[in-house]
């Protein structure tokens, strides 16, 4: 897709948002169910996921790891959202990669020390890409990047999550 097409897909929905604003809110789900053991089903909306206890507090390894999931998500919002952009403001990415990293110390998670917070302490995010773009251009397309990609947001923006238990 060019810039023009991208465009053109975009522009009636850009129009009815600024014109029926209610309209841009949608609300995105995920589910799952408590499976067998320490593990919870997710449906992906392509493929069913069974998440469970990371080797660092348990499990065996063969259950996807919840921070794994989060990190993969980062690396895909990432990767649509840098190539969108660049389509976007015609710059041409030939290929490339997009890594995502977290530290994670486990002692918080498992109650080791109180000390130690839960969750990831630091994630790196790095994009590797054969392109021509001057260094202008990748200042830009950093710049949108970080600014439109969803879960680089509200990773960084640390949004409220309101919880339930029935």
């Amino acid at each position: 897709m060019d810039s023009s097409g991208l465009k053109n897909l975009q522009a009636p929905l850009k129009e009815k948002y600024k014109e029926r604003p209610e309209t841009a809110l949608v609300t995105l789900k995920a589910e799952g169910n408590i499976g067998e053991g320490i593990s919870c089903k997710v449906e992906t909306g392509k493929a069913l996921v069974e998440a469970g206890l990371h080797p660092a507090t348990g499990g065996d390894g063969l259950l996807a790891c919840s921070g794994d999931m989060l990190l993969e998500a980062l690396v895909a919002c990432a990767g649509v959202t840098l190539t969108a952009v660049a389509t976007a403001i015609g710059v041409v990415i030939r290929g490339g990669t997009i890594a995502a990293e977290g530290d994670l110390d486990f002692r918080g998670t498992l109650g080791v020390s109180k000390e130690v917070p839960v969750g990831f302490q630091k994630i790196r995010l790095r994009f590797r890409f054969d392109s021509d773009a001057t260094e202008e251009q990748l200042a830009s397309l950093a710049k949108l990047t970080e600014r439109y990609c969803v879960v680089y947001q509200t990773i960084a923006g640390g949004t409220p999550i309101e919880t339930r238990y029935e």
